[in-house]
């Protein structure tokens, strides 16, 4: 086995294995809390650079660590400000992040996995299928790339989990990120600062229950009935609308919490005021806020975005059903990186195959 092989790799490392590995070298443990400032506070990445550590230990860091980091292959800027970067990863796949200024606060959009095996019929994404999942390291690579090449070290923003991937397939290592992301000698962000989207994978979301680290939770419903969400999003056939609807019901929440109900309106399918009225019955007693999003048509989606007035109709009727409900602004819609735009093309998989593998 190569010297090389032996490294471990900082980026893949929560706090109490860093110090588990610092002990295991002869090194006092609290040491893992001042490189995990270096790294994560501070934007620091050669140990030389570290001058809090004795100089044994930062050679020891710089010989017997690695520490990989996403490279930014593209970045492209929208007209509204919105930016998307093309990352590399250590094996030479690419995943895209997006940045979104003013939303009120400043919002990074990251990606849970190459590609997706979720083949939601109105997301670019899901044609890629799953090349593989993302590592904890790379998840938080992203978040440490943007925060660098934005100039927003000092900077607070929000993370959602909502780029390329369904973060509860990826269950373990988007986790392990998040436990990364809030360690309060790192960034050390609140969990009501990061909002997880997932489709509804139920044995997750029960687990998630249980997560000492609790994100905001978003649930991409997209259809209030099992006919109809089947059609559009596949992983319904095995977890339909009213299972997804009770664990929510059953979702531990704080004061003032609610899920969000993700809805992707698509012209004639699900944009029709019964479809409003079925919605608005099925979260009657739901801690609720329905996220309404509008299509962002792109080449490669069989749908399009339905009208002013639709949207407006359909957004009213839930409010006549006393349900909070907003409209999301579509952003970087002219570089591909708005809602449901972003694939990476040569790297695809079956979805079909990747699913059924699955489920």
């Amino acid at each position: 086995m190569s010297t090389e092989s032996c490294r471990l790799d900082l980026a893949e490392l929560e706090r109490p294995a860093l110090e588990a590995a610092l002990d295991a070298r002869g090194h006092h443990r609290f040491h893992a809390g001042q490189i995990f400032r270096w790294l994560y506070h501070r934007g620091v990445t050669d140990p030389a650079a570290m001058t809090d550590l004795s100089r044994d230990l930062r050679t020891a860091l710089a010989n017997g660590f690695t520490l990989s980091t996403p490279e930014v292959v593209q970045r492209e800027k929208s007209v509204d400000g919105t930016e998307k970067f093309l990352l590399r990863l250590a094996d030479g796949r690419t995943i895209e992040s997006v940045f979104i200024p003013d939303t009120p606060s400043m919002t990074f959009c990251i990606s849970t996995q190459v590609g997706c095996a979720m083949a939601c019929a109105f997301c670019l994404t899901g044609k890629m299928g799953l090349v593989r999942n993302v590592t904890a390291g790379e998840i938080v690579g992203q978040v440490r790339v943007l925060v660098d090449a934005l100039n927003m070290r000092d900077t607070r923003f929000n993370i959602v989990l909502m780029g390329m991937g369904e973060p509860l397939h990826n269950y373990d290592q988007t986790m392990k990120a998040l436990r990364i992301l809030v360690d309060e000698n790192g960034f050390a962000m609140s969990p009501r600062r990061i909002t997880l989207s997932t489709v509804g994978l139920l044995a997750a979301l029960e687990k998630l229950a249980k997560e000492p680290v609790m994100p905001n939770l978003a649930i991409s419903l997209h259809a209030p009935t099992d006919r109809l969400r089947g059609e559009l999003v596949p992983i319904n056939k095995k977890y339909g609308v009213s299972d997804i609807i009770d664990v929510c019901q059953r979702f531990p929440l704080k004061r003032r919490s609610r899920i969000t109900f993700e809805y992707v309106l698509l012209a004639g399918v699900n944009d029709r005021p019964e479809d409003a009225r079925r919605l608005a019955k099925l979260l009657a007693g739901v801690k609720s806020k329905v996220n309404l999003i509008p299509l962002n048509a792109a080449a490669g989606i069989p749908f399009e975005r339905p009208s002013d007035e639709a949207i407006d109709r359909f957004a009213q009727i839930l409010a006549d059903h006393r349900l909070t409900v907003s409209v999301r602004k579509s952003r970087g819609r002219d570089i591909r990186a708005a809602c449901g735009q972003l694939i990476v093309e040569g790297q695809k998989k079956s979805a079909g195959q990747q699913l059924a593998v699955m489920i």
